[in-house]
């Protein structure tokens, strides 16, 4: 049997992926990610309408961003010292709860400081996550547990992203703060029930019949190493883990700019033009990223590679005509599309080429070029606009995305000659 079949054979096995501590990950990072995505874009506007302009709106994602990627680093040590449901019970407390201190006081640098707070939070949620949802995977299933995983960090952004713009250009920027707390510590009660260590009942398992990385034996993929060293960023030293850090943290550098810029770049043209346009993007994005995953456990992640990345590309460049609605529109499908793929595609393929040992060294990574992506975007974008205006900087956003085809090319041929 080649190895496509015993892919397929094993993906298509009885093996449950809505476990009851799969299904309770789901709920946690629902309400994490649902008190991230309500004030991601609201944020921006917030800060921009208080004088800080396109400088100031890039500097809050820019800040937020900038506190996960320094706090992510040293989320499997807090892991393996407090266990699950501490670290992702206080990622969950650090999303929500300092967005209420805006509703009391308002200033510039108090924003900057609870962006930096949540940016923290965010961290800590998406890193402890992503490691649980690789080890909570079933044999040969890892791929669309990710996308399963994936969804719940998606389907927030459906809801929040242009929520949050409606109720805060409706009922003004206060409640919106609120409401991300309580939607917050709605999610603590799920945490109780996650797994109180970091190794599973397949590791666990694994142990007591002395295969280490538990029944199935240690799934790798090409470029796969024994053993990693040690560190939060040991799995970075893996050359094959280059490529597809690289291609995702150019696709969060769109990603970053879209978000931050977008409900601006469309003020004073059809009314709830950016709350559709985000609403459609976020809509799209999770769907993909299930699809790609449930693909990539039958015919290899590789191949969707290419494609998702001149999706990205393509739906940036669209953005070139703002004043059109259905091209915005179109272009937030593609983008939507190619994004999400992406998202489970890198992840997925870097799971491949390490032990089970350096899943969360991986998280780590993958999660550092996804967070540094958005805020070197944000803040990028909010630079340039000054000088040439917001058609002009998505165009150079595409032409960016454009040159990580050549990576992503290269890519695809070394996981074809591995498998070959």
């Amino acid at each position: 049997m080649n190895a496509r079949a015993a892919r397929t054979a094993a993906a298509t096995g009885t093996s449950r992926l809505l476990t009851r501590p799969m299904l309770l990950l789901l709920v946690a990072s629902v309400g994490g990610m649902g008190g991230f995505y309500l004030l991601l874009s609201v944020l921006p506007l917030y800060a921009a309408t208080a004088g800080g302009g396109g400088v100031g709106a890039g500097l809050t994602t820019g800040a937020m961003m900038l506190a996960t990627v320094l706090a992510e680093p040293a989320v499997p040590w807090f892991l393996a010292r407090f266990g699950h449901r501490a670290v992702v019970g206080a990622g969950l407390l650090l999303l929500g709860l300092p967005s209420a201190v805006l509703s009391l006081w308002s200033s510039f640098p108090l924003t900057l400081g609870v962006c930096l707070a949540r940016g923290v939070g965010l961290g800590i949620v998406v890193v402890a996550g992503t490691a649980l949802a690789a080890e909570l995977a079933p044999p040969g299933r890892r791929s669309e547990n990710l996308g399963l995983y994936g969804v719940s960090l998606g389907v927030p952004s459906v809801l929040g992203l242009p929520a949050g713009v409606w109720l805060s250009d409706r009922l003004g920027f206060e409640p919106v703060f609120l409401l991300t707390a309580a939607l917050t510590l709605l999610a603590l009660p799920a945490v109780a029930g996650l797994p109180a260590r970091r190794a599973t009942r397949a590791t666990r398992a694994g142990r007591l019949s002395g295969d280490p990385d538990g029944p199935g034996g240690d799934p790798e993929g090409p470029g796969a190493r024994k053993g990693p060293p040690g560190g939060p960023l040991g799995a970075a030293v893996n050359r094959s883990l280059v490529r597809p850090t690289l291609i995702l943290g150019a696709a969060t550098f769109a990603s970053g700019v879209l978000v931050t810029f977008l409900p601006l770049a469309l003020l004073g043209g059809p009314s709830h033009l950016a709350v559709v346009a985000l609403l459609v993007q976020a809509s799209v994005a999770p769907l993909a990223r299930w699809g790609a995953g449930w693909w990539g456990d039958r015919h290899g992640s590789s191949s969707l590679l290419l494609p998702a990345v001149l999706a990205v590309a393509l739906g940036t460049a669209g953005l070139v005509r703002l004043e059109s609605p259905v091209v915005v529109i179109v272009s937030m499908v593609l983008f939507g599309a190619g994004f999400g793929a992406v998202q489970n595609v890198t992840l997925a393929t870097m799971f491949e080429r390490v032990p089970r040992s350096g899943f969360g060294r991986v998280s780590v990574v993958w999660n550092l070029a996804f967070d540094a992506g958005m805020g070197l975007g944000a803040v990028g974008f909010g630079l340039l606009i000054d000088r040439t205006g917001y058609p002009w900087g998505f165009a150079v956003t595409a032409v960016l995305l454009l040159a990580v085809l050549v990576p992503a090319w290269h890519d695809r041929r070394y996981v074809q000659a591995e498998t070959a």
